[in-house]
């Protein structure tokens, strides 16, 4: 349909709506308006006019008009004009409410049967002049402008408060593969297991899938505007073969409505970790094309239907339907489709709706919604590896609105947490269910539940679980004991050579609150034994409390990162950078932790530790330590006191048994650390003191991807040996690591004050997605800058330098390396391209570290 078809449907359809106006804003049984009336036989009121705009006497199309003191109403059209038959008159006045303009009303002349109000409106201060209508403009752009004028009052967010109960479904179905092929693939007790193919479902997809995995979560979500503040109770949530009651209450908090919601009156709507543009965003008409379809009826009102689509390809955009509600002009049903040249990794296909009803007189509430995704694990053209459909469905219902009840629930202390998750939760039977749930489990849904009650009893399916548990865990259970992990059984290095390692630790059926482990290791080639033994006791889970006991004596490598490999494993060795000299130090480690955590984000913990330090060559030892009589020491013994502050607003974690793993938050996340150092104290040497902040952040740009910046300082205060000093973290590996400088060799720069940045931007496809073939294969574009500012005080200068080993200060004066790359490559693979700019290379060193290349793996959606 073309814009001139488009327009001659507009038209016919308010020439209909003007001879047949009628309108009913709720569901109650009111004075209706909205069916046809024959104009020779009524005896009512027929009020009429044109509403324009004072300032340029243009028409205002689609503005509200209704009687006051009444839900009795209607729009108008696109020339402004108004058309209201009544039988008798509900209210005194007929009034104008339009966004964008002063509200205006005019006295009704209650003599008078037929009259015209003509209204001239104000424009208010927040005027926006792009919906002035103007002559030949698309319907459909029309249209949208005043739906996105309208949505600070259709927006449920403009209500002072409201609560609803939510139940969730997420269903997990298997796709591209047959009983045939899983019974051949080269897996334990796989054969024994065919019979699930029993449940496949041939008819309600493009292809044919097994349902395999059901989660239900039912809730109380509450919302308050100012401030604003939203809480969510978890009654009751069911997911079946999670064994794990932590890590299952921990995952029912992200079963709820906070988590898992689109609205699509928010300019930008997340999907996956990405950021898609709305279809009723501020700035949608820059970004898609609208088109009006047709027009129905539905709950008393006329719903116009428009398709939208994307301007441009390879843009964050969707493809769909959308439908107005023509009296107040909110989104009565949404329906929205990924672009296929989307660059969303894993996805191959992925939709939503949401469903809207009327509730009182002008409120459309979301009373159901679905999201859809088809995850493929193989590219395309490439082996065909099974992939997955996520079904995820929600509906509400209970809906209660502005009472204050509710302001009171959101800001009481029953809930101190944005989501709590009841202790009951996960124990509620199948006969809490059949009455719980707001629609019955389809038949596939409930082969699912039936198939698990099967294999639960199944040994086959033990055994194989148990395998699986084992792959993916490192450890294996005996009861009240773990051995593992395996990854770290064995490794080698150039001081111990061939090292083999031993590990064990407790489970929960020994000790619920209180987690023993440990491991003993060998190495070879120094003939020497490492061992470490950690005590940890967690004394609350809400709010998160523990007391934590360690002692290590060990090779210690002084940096670690959470996403550097692990030191322990055979594979470091390949992907060492070579020609530069590993620097060990050998420790003794003793220390004690307490942690406190408050609901607020904010968490404290107090840290008390004794180490000794013994340095492998080629770092110095001799002529540089010293004991607390001021002899000369091989070693560094330190006592240390300090305390961790930590701000992370709204931060997610998984629980485990004992540990949890963050899944980051949405806002800065401030550390500080302040300590001090135990002279004398168990023959501690050093007096000292350190302060030390970061604060962290990712900010999405809009249309410009994700930036990541990390902001670092630190200031130490006494004359202390390199150990204790800031040794800047640098990267000895080909393995590109985020949070390392990677140009920097380990113990290359020390610093007892200094400061720094980190900043990584992912651009998406950036500049790759206007090459055709490169586009293709859906590369992202990132770059990366990483600066220091440091320096080191005469003091330390003199107790460190000159001692066999070239330590080197930068002097006040900046380190930056800068990088580009490409990510995305076969969807995990990453390229790093890095230069350092200042300060260059010695010029005696063998090798040049000015330009590197780095690889790594990343999954990303």
């Amino acid at each position: 349909m073309n814009i001139k078809q488009a327009g001659i449907l507009l038209l016919l359809l308010f020439m209909v709506v003007h001879l047949h106006a009628q309108t009913n804003d709720s569901l109650k049984k009111k004075e209706s308006l909205n069916q046809p009336v024959r104009k020779q036989y009524f005896n009512g009121y027929v009020l009429t006019g044109k509403i324009t705009d004072a300032e340029d006497g243009q028409p205002v199309p689609f503005a509200p008009v209704f009687i006051t003191g009444s839900q009795v109403g209607t729009v108008t059209d696109a020339d402004g004009v108004y058309l209201i038959e009544v039988a008798l008159l509900p209210g005194d006045s007929i009034k104008a409410q339009v966004i964008g303009y002063e509200h205006k009303a005019v006295k009704i002349d209650k003599g008078k049967k037929k009259a015209t109000y003509n209204i001239e409106l104000e424009r208010s201060s927040n005027f926006m002049k792009e919906v002035i209508i103007k002559p030949g403009e698309d319907p459909a752009i029309t249209l949208m402008k005043t739906v996105i004028r309208q949505k600070p009052v259709n927006s449920t967010s403009r209500l002072e408060n409201y609560k609803y109960e939510s139940y969730n479904k997420i269903e997990l179905d298997l796709l591209n593969l047959n009983r045939k092929t899983f019974e051949k693939l080269p897996v334990p007790y796989l054969k024994q297991l065919g019979f699930v193919f029993e449940n496949t479902d041939s008819n309600s997809y493009d292809q044919p899938f097994l349902p395999m995995y059901l989660t239900e979560a039912l809730s109380d979500y509450y919302y308050q505007r100012e401030p604003k503040k939203s809480k969510e109770y978890i009654k009751a949530t069911q997911v079946k073969v999670i064994n794990n009651k932590n890590m299952m209450n921990s995952m029912s908090q992200y079963l709820g409505k906070i988590y898992l919601a689109i609205d699509p009156y928010e300019n930008r709507l997340p999907f996956f970790d990405k950021e898609f543009i709305s279809p009723a965003s501020n700035n949608a008409l820059a970004f898609y094309k609208y088109r009006i379809r047709d027009t129905q009826q539905l709950y008393g009102h006329n719903i116009i239907t428009l398709h939208f689509e994307p301007q441009r390809k390879g843009e964050n955009c969707f493809e769909g339907i959308l439908k107005i509600v023509d009296s107040v002009f909110a989104i009565q049903h949404i329906s929205a489709d990924m672009p296929a040249a989307a660059n969303v990794n894993w996805v191959k296909k992925s939709s939503f709706y949401k469903e809207y009803e009327p509730f009182g007189d002008s409120l459309w509430f979301c009373t159901k919604e679905n999201i859809t995704a088809e995850l493929a694990i193989s590219q395309e053209g490439l082996v065909k590896i099974p992939g997955f459909i996520v079904r995820k469905t929600t509906s509400y219902k209970d809906l209660e609105v502005n009472k204050p009840e509710i302001s009171e629930t959101v800001n009481g202390k029953s809930f101190k947490k944005d989501v709590v998750v009841a202790d009951s939760a996960t124990s509620m039977g199948e006969a809490f269910w059949e009455h719980a749930r707001h629609e019955k489990l389809n038949r596939n849904e409930q082969g699912i539940y039936d198939m698990y009650d099967s294999l639960e009893n199944n040994r086959a399916y033990n055994r194989l679980k148990t395998l699986g548990k084992i792959f993916a865990t490192g450890g294996y259970k005996f009861g009240p004991i773990e051995v593992g992990p395996y990854w770290n059984a064995y490794s080698n290095n150039q001081i111990e050579g061939n090292r083999f390692q031993f590990s064990l630790g407790t489970t929960p059926k020994l000790f619920k609150s209180i987690y023993l482990n440990g491991y003993l290791a060998y190495g070879v080639g120094d003939n020497r034994y490492k061992y470490n033994m950690n005590a940890f006791w967690l004394i609350k889970r809400q709010p998160r409390m523990y007391f934590n006991f360690a002692y290590t004596r060990d090779i210690d490598y002084t940096v670690n990162y959470y996403d550097r490999v692990t030191f322990n494993n055979i594979a470091t060795s390949l992907i060492r950078k070579s020609g530069i000299p590993l620097k060990y130090v050998f420790a003794d480690d003793v220390r004690f932790e307490f942690y406190h955590e408050f609901f607020s984000g904010f968490s404290q913990m107090l840290t008390v530790y004794h180490k000794i330090y013994d340095p492998y060559d080629p770092l110095p030892s001799s002529s540089i330590f010293r004991d607390v009589n001021g002899n000369a020491s091989p070693t560094v013994t330190n006592s240390e006191v300090n305390v961790r502050l930590r701000y992370a607003y709204k931060e997610r974690f998984l629980n485990g048994n004992y540990y949890r793993y963050s899944l980051g938050s949405k806002y800065p996340i401030v550390e500080m650390r302040l300590a001090l150092g135990l002279k004398n104290v168990l023959k501690s040497d050093y007096d000292y003191q350190r302060v030390t902040l970061t604060v962290s952040d990712n900010w999405r740009i809009p249309a410009m991807g994700q930036l990541y910046v990390n902001l670092f300082m630190g200031k130490y205060f006494g004359t202390l040996p390199y150990p204790l000093l800031e040794q800047h973290p640098g990267n000895e590996y080909y393995s590109y690591n985020k949070y390392a400088f990677n140009m920097m060799n380990q113990y290359e720069f020390l610093s007892d004050q200094y400061i720094g940045i980190n900043l990584e931007h992912s651009l998406g496809g950036g500049l790759l997605k206007y090459i055709p073939l490169v586009k293709k294969l859906k590369f992202r574009q990132f770059w990366t800058a990483k600066g220091l500012v440091g320096s080191l005080s005469d003091a330390n200068k003199a107790y460190n330098f000159d001692k066999g080993f070239t330590f080197r200060s930068l002097d006040g004066k900046p380190y930056l390396e800068v990088g580009t790359g490409i990510e995305n490559i076969l969807k995990i693979f990453r390229v790093d391209f890095v230069w350092r700019v200042t300060p260059k290379s010695i010029p005696n060193e063998n090798l040049r570290r000015d330009f590197g290349v780095f690889g790594s793996m990343r999954l990303n959606f």
